[in-house]
């Protein structure tokens, strides 16, 4: 927009028109005229600055509006992620909550393991006790009494049992045996195994072909015994050989070889009989 000076000029026309004026009349007019025509510049010039200034202020808007516009979007993004987030705290909980009655669930289980086994070591305890109570210390040298998941082995050296080379029991083995045969006796309804083993050792013996049939002749001997002598029921026994092929040790040496020369008395007592030895448990052992 630009301000003319035509109505200054039409005016000083007009009066030129009508007549001539004084210098005086016609320097005022000049003045005036001089005077707007400075008005009409400075008028100009606000207006040009004021274009300028509300050009800046519209592009300062338009970049504001940008901004606000770029931090709705992100500010839409936060919530998005936010709400997500949360979801998956909740799943998270959720899991968490799964992972924990797990964990729970375990030690439950592994506090019932270790009550079985208190249990199961409480049973063998007594049951280790009531087989050896009247073993002398001699005796005991010679029997190896041994309880493994409830089971009973007994363990008797060929030295205390046969006669040397033989399968006749010896009047050593007597009072021992005895003393098992009682045991045996006292918890009736247990099956009980009598299980012969030897050395690598081939046997020179004409009446006795191999070492089978003298691991299982040496068993017979101890059934025999435990059955005629101290009376327990022949219906309980069994009666096996397992020749050289059961070792505990190994036969390249002499110790090794006595070792592996045994009998074995394997007691296995039945559910309610377990039930019965736990109630049974010596003083101050666990049972729980």
């Amino acid at each position: 927009m630009k301000i003319t000076t035509l109505i200054p000029a039409m005016l000083i026309t007009g009066v030129l028109a009508q007549g001539c004026v004084s210098k005086k009349d016609y320097a005022a007019l000049q003045s005036s005229y001089n005077q707007l025509q400075e008005s009409n510049r400075e008028l100009n010039e606000r207006y040009q600055t004021g274009q300028q200034g509300l050009s800046g202020t519209t592009a300062r808007v338009k970049s504001l509006e940008e901004q606000i516009a770029a931090e709705k979007a992100n500010a839409t993004q936060l919530q998005e992620a936010l709400n997500k987030c949360l979801t998956s705290s909740n799943q998270g909980n959720v899991n968490i909550s799964k992972l924990v009655d797990e964990i729970n669930s375990s030690n439950k289980y592994i506090k019932q393991l270790v009550n079985a086994k208190n249990k199961s070591d409480s049973l063998n305890m007594v049951l280790t006790n009531n087989l050896t109570r009247s073993l002398s210390r001699e005796e005991l040298g010679d029997v190896d009494v041994q309880v493994l998941k409830g089971v009973v082995y007994i363990s008797l050296s060929d030295n205390m049992l046969y006669k040397s080379g033989s399968y006749e029991i010896s009047d050593q083995a007597g009072t021992t045996l005895g003393k098992i045969a009682k045991i045996i006796k006292d918890y009736q309804g247990y099956d009980v195994l009598i299980e012969g083993n030897t050395d690598n050792v081939p046997i020179t013996k004409t009446n006795i072909r191999n070492n089978w049939d003298l691991s299982a002749l040496r068993a017979s001997s101890v059934v025999q015994a435990l059955q005629n002598t101290y009376g327990v029921d022949p219906k309980r026994l069994t009666a096996g050989g397992r020749g050289e092929y059961n070792p505990i040790a190994g036969n390249d040496s002499e110790s090794g070889k006595t070792r592996n020369r045994r009998t074995q008395i394997i007691i296995t007592p039945k559910l309610d009989q377990f039930m019965e030895l736990i109630g049974k448990a010596p003083e101050g052992s666990p049972t729980n």
